[in-house]
């Protein structure tokens, strides 16, 4: 007997209120008196059992979930290309000749309307673009949900469908705080990351969202990571960013210079010294931008006198 759910009604006998539910017998009981409430439970579960992952998605019966990231949402049908019957039998020539034929026109109506080959394409280079970048899912996802919203008003109109794609993507990237900027996104696009910019403006003038302000603390790793540096110095610098965005010092700051100095300070501080040069080339800013974002780091955080390092101005 397994407890699986509590019910707010009371026993009649005993005015217990912890009833429990016995799934082999399908059975409701009092666990006080042990009285029988009802005894012809359903039992909505499946009929048959899997003990790992694979056995259970091979034993169900339910399809892909609904994506937005599938022009169709995934919930067409598709005819393969295996030509034997339901026997194993190998299908004769004039069946298959006709199997290829449905599965020819069978593809093209799937794309048939104007909007369904738009989709189409800009999901296909969604998908391309994600796994370029290395984004999750769930940005994937909400990425193709903000194209569907600028087709559905009319923004793709006139305009590069990849341009779209790209600024719909990079505005995932800021709602969700993932850490990828207008230089990755032209990286890995088919278009200028001048072209990125304006169709990432569009998308927030005319669907009315705001993303919020991108976070300097999520590009710490990455800069930690291409300047080998070590974890005291990350932690150290989490704590001054975590600082500089109380008193509001971040607003309007390049996020990537900022982290970039934020690790220039904190590696001074532990004792781990490194030059601007490195930072600078990790974050992939020019060293006037760490320089400029550490002197305000140290101004605004009150750290002492502001000194330029004698590495820096050899570099």
């Amino acid at each position: 007997m397994e407890t699986l759910q509590a019910f707010k009604e009371k026993c009649p006998e005993c005015e217990g209120t912890d009833i429990i539910y016995d799934s082999d017998a399908g059975e409701n009981i009092c666990a006080n008196c042990g009285l029988v409430l009802q005894d012809v439970m359903m039992n909505e579960g499946p009929e048959w059992r899997a003990f790992t992952r694979e056995e259970k998605e091979s034993r169900s019966r339910v399809g892909m979930p609904s994506l937005y990231s599938v022009h169709d949402k995934g919930l067409s049908t598709s005819i393969t290309d295996i030509n034997r019957d339901a026997s194993g039998r190998m299908l004769p020539l004039s069946r298959r000749i006709q199997m290829a034929r449905l599965k020819k026109w069978h593809a093209r109506t799937r794309v048939h309307a104007s909007i369904d080959r738009n989709l189409s394409i800009a999901m296909t280079e969604l998908d391309r673009l994600s796994d370029k970048l290395s984004l999750p899912s769930s940005v994937k996802e909400k990425a193709a949900l903000i194209y569907r919203k600028a087709l559905d008003s009319g923004l793709v109109r006139g305009r590069s469908i990849a341009s779209i794609v790209s600024g719909s993507l990079y505005a995932a990237c800021r709602l969700t705080g993932t850490p990828r900027n207008l230089r990755d996104l032209a990286k890995s696009s088919l278009v200028s990351k001048k072209d990125v910019a304006r169709s990432y403006r569009l998308i927030v003038n005319e669907l009315d969202f705001r993303a919020p302000a991108p976070d300097p603390i999520v590009y710490l790793s990455k800069i930690s990571r291409r300047a080998d540096v070590s974890g005291s110095v990350q932690a150290e610098a989490i704590r001054l960013l975590k600082e500089a965005k109380r008193k509001k010092v971040h607003t309007g700051k390049d996020p990537l210079g900022l982290a970039a100095a934020a690790l220039y300070l904190a590696s001074k501080q532990v004792g781990q010294k490194r030059t601007q040069k490195d930072f600078a080339k990790a974050a992939g800013v020019t060293e006037v931008t760490v320089r400029n974002r550490y002197k305000t780091l140290k101004k605004q955080l009150d750290l002492g006198q502001v000194e330029p390092e004698l590495a820096d101005r050899a570099a």
